[in-house]
């Protein structure tokens, strides 16, 4: 059973990145927001639940689709909000925008446009450990298309066969862009991963952030009396397009009834008491990022050398 001060704290984190994207949303027609933009409401569950187990110095390498893993993880929302301004006090001095976030000092690393490409950097780094000796924890996190690529392959195989300490996380939302995931996918997705030898696992509630962290909480149980590759599919909801800040119902390939059930079973939506109650101290915080962002200068001709090697 999940207590009240937890349920309150984990609610608040959802309700600020919903709240952070829902401030994009209304913002990107005026193009403050310099770069294109790949929304996470309907997802903030999976973050929230995955993070509030993780400590700073575990590392954390998600997909352009970000922006709640970032906040989750412990992201700075004012730097956050700046580089997707294109602002030099930017997460990434205004370099990155939405889809290469990072923010290293809380082990939340850098993000990538490509499909599937943060999965060999997060191999990497839980190889680097096993080397080393360190006991901390590697997360990748990634979306069900980024299982069709090669890259994910090799990088499980890999992983497998050197018993690294690293779990993947696979958000599954069933869609690739406008694809279902039917018409993509052959094979059932952890019985694959059982292919290479890694234990999986299944999280169904993933709109409920305190399912998602008391069952991530047993299985990180599982791993640390034996850090071996463990594989974790938790099932999600797209609320909105591929990419932008609209919904995408007027494309054909799903409709609203196929998110009744998940919005249903939303807290977000349907508890709105807690939403009332910690409403105006989340909108507070965002209303200042947003300022701070606005008053961030952009980068000069002498910041576009800086961090180039």
């Amino acid at each position: 059973m999940t207590n009240s001060n937890n349920y309150e704290a984990l609610y608040r984190q959802a309700l600020l990145i919903r709240r952070v994207e829902e401030e994009i949303i209304r913002l990107y027609p005026s193009d403050k927001v310099q770069s294109p933009v790949h929304l996470s409401i309907g997802q903030e569950a999976v973050a929230v639940g995955l993070c509030s187990l993780l400590k700073p110095e575990d590392r954390m390498f998600a997909t352009y689709r970000s922006h709640a893993f970032y906040l989750a993880k412990g992201g700075d929302l004012n730097a956050m909000m700046a580089e997707l301004f294109g602002k030099v006090d930017g997460c990434c001095g205004g370099k990155g925008g939405s889809m290469h976030l990072a923010y290293p000092q809380v082990g939340f690393m850098g993000t990538s446009a490509v499909v599937a490409s943060g999965i060999p950097n997060a191999v990497g780094n839980a190889y680097a450990n096993k080397i080393l000796g360190k006991s901390d924890l590697t997360l990748s996190v990634f979306g069900d298309g980024a299982t069709e690529e090669g890259v994910y392959h090799e990088s499980l195989n890999f992983a497998s066969l050197h018993q690294l300490p690293i779990i993947f996380i696979c958000e599954n939302n069933q869609f690739a862009v406008h694809t279902r995931l039917q018409a993509r996918q052959s094979y059932a997705i952890r019985e694959h991963v059982q292919s290479y030898g890694i234990d999986t696992f299944h999280i169904k509630e993933g709109y409920d952030f305190c399912a998602v962290q008391t069952q991530f909480a047993q299985m990180l149980e599982s791993y640390r009396e034996n850090p071996r590759p463990l594989f974790i599919e938790i099932d999600t909801c797209r609320y909105m397009e591929h990419v932008g800040p609209g919904e995408d119902f007027y494309g054909g390939y799903r409709d609203e009834s196929e998110q009744a059930e998940w919005r249903a079973n939303d807290p977000l939506l349907t508890d709105l008491q807690t939403y009332e109650a910690l409403l105006p101290a989340v909108n507070q915080l965002i209303e200042n990022s947003v300022a701070f962002a606005e008053a961030s200068p952009f980068p000069t001709i002498t910041d576009l050398y800086q961090d180039v090697y």
